[in-house]
C-alpha cells in the first residue's frame, strides 16, 4: 500500500485525535502517505480529502473532538452514494481506509467492503462502549470521568437540600456508561436498559433507600423507557410525601473535553495497530483490546453480536445501595 485514508464518522469521542495522530505518524514512518477525509463518509463522497503530515497532527493528542470533523451521511446509506465514494477513493489512488466510529459507522464500512472488497480497518470510537470485540472504546473513559465530575458537584447540592436527584447520561440502548459512572460516583441507584424495571418497582426501591437516606443520587441511562424525567420526577414526588425531587440531563457535555490518559493511550495503540494490520493485508475487521491483548473482529461479528453489561458490577452496586 502506498496511500491510506482515514476518517471519523458519527458521534465524536475524546481520544479520536490521539488515534489519528498515531495512525498518521505510523504510516509516515513506514513510507506510506496518509490522507485525511474531512466530515466522515459525506466528506468522502464530496472528495474533501487532503494529505496529512506529522506536523498536521502535532499538539492534538489532548484535544477533544476530531480534527478531521465528523458528520452523518444519508447519501452514504444509498448504493449511489457508496458508488460515488468508491470512485473518489480510486481517483485519489487510495489503497486502504481507516474508519473511526461506532456501530453505525462500522455498519457502513461493512456494507462498503461487501460491495467493493475495499480494504478497511475499523477502530472503536464511542462513549457508549457498546461495541462487541473490545473491552473499551475510545472516548468511554473520558465520558465516564466527565459524568463522575458532574455527579460529584450535583451531590453537594443534593445533600445540602436533602434532594432526590435523577441524572440522565448518554449510552443509547446500552447501560455501560451509566453503570460504570454510577458506581464510581457512588450513586444510590443505577437504572439501565438491560435491567427492565417499571416505574412502580423503581419508586418502591427509592422508598426503601429513603428510609435511611434523604439525599439520593439516581443515574438514569437514556435508553431506559420509563418516560420523560419531568414526569418521572413528579410521580416520585407524589409517591413519597415530603420528598424534594430534581432532575438533570447532562447532554453533550459528555462528548466534549480533554481526553483522559486512558483514551489517549488506547487511541495511540489502536491508531498504530490499524496501520500495521492494513499493511499486513487484513481487512473488513475492527481492531480492539480484550484482556490487554489486541484482537481483530470481523464487521459482521461486531454488528451481529451485542455486548452484555458487567452483571457482577451491577449486582455489587445494588448490594451496596441496599435495594
Amino acid at each position: 500500500m502506498k496511500n491510506i485514508a482515514i476518517l471519523t464518522s458519527g458521534g465524536d469521542a475524546p481520544g479520536m485525535n490521539a488515534c489519528i495522530r498515531a495512525a498518521v505518524r505510523t504510516a509516515i514512518n513506514k513510507g506510506v502517505n496518509v490522507y485525511g477525509i474531512q466530515y466522515g463518509y459525506q466528506g468522502l463522497i464530496e472528495n474533501n480529502i487532503k494529505i496529512l503530515s506529522s506536523a498536521d497532527v502535532g499538539n492534538t493528542i489532548h484535544v477533544g473532538g476530531t480534527i478531521l470533523k465528523t458528520a452523518r451521511s444519508d447519501e452514504f446509506r444509498t448504493k449511489a452514494g457508496r458508488d460515488k465514494a468508491h470512485s473518489i477513493l480510486k481517483k485519489n489512488k487510495i489503497d486502504g481506509l481507516i474508519v473511526l466510529g461506532g456501530d453505525g459507522s462500522l455498519t457502513g464500512a461493512k456494507v462498503f467492503f461487501k460491495e467493493n472488497n475495499f480494504p478497511i480497518i475499523g477502530i472503536p470510537c464511542t462513549i457508549d462502549n457498546d461495541l462487541y470485540g473490545t473491552d473499551y472504546s475510545i472516548g468511554f473513559a473520558s465520558a465516564r470521568e466527565t459524568i463522575v465530575d458532574a455527579v460529584d458537584k450535583i451531590r453537594d447540592t443534593a445533600a445540602s437540600h436533602e434532594r432526590i436527584f435523577i441524572i440522565e447520561v448518554m449510552g443509547r440502548e446500552s447501560g455501560f456508561l451509566a453503570l460504570e459512572s454510577g458506581v464510581a460516583a457512588g450513586a444510590e441507584m443505577i437504572l439501565i436498559p438491560e435491567n427492565k424495571k417499571n416505574l412502580k418497582n423503581v419508586i418502591d426501591d427509592i422508598k426503601t433507600i429513603n428510609e435511611e437516606k434523604k439525599s439520593i443520587i439516581i443515574i438514569y441511562a437514556e435508553g431506559c423507557k420509563l418516560g420523560p424525567l419531568n414526569k418521572i420526577s413528579k410521580k416520585i414526588k407524589n409517591a413519597i410525601p415530603g420528598s424534594n425531587v430534581r432532575y438533570s440531563i447532562l447532554g453533550h457535555i459528555q462528548r466534549g473535553g480533554t481526553a483522559v490518559p486512558a483514551d489517549r493511550i488506547l487511541g495511540t495503540i489502536l491508531g498504530n495497530k490499524s496501520i500495521e494490520k492494513l499493511l499486513d493485508g487484513r481487512k473488513n475487521e475492527m481492531i480492539g483490546i480484550i484482556n490487554k491483548k489486541e484482537t481483530l473482529t470481523s464487521f459482521e461479528e461486531i454488528i451481529k453480536n451485542k455486548r452484555g453489561i458487567d452483571k457482577e458490577l451491577y449486582n455489587i452496586s445494588k448490594t451496596i445501595s441496599n435495594y
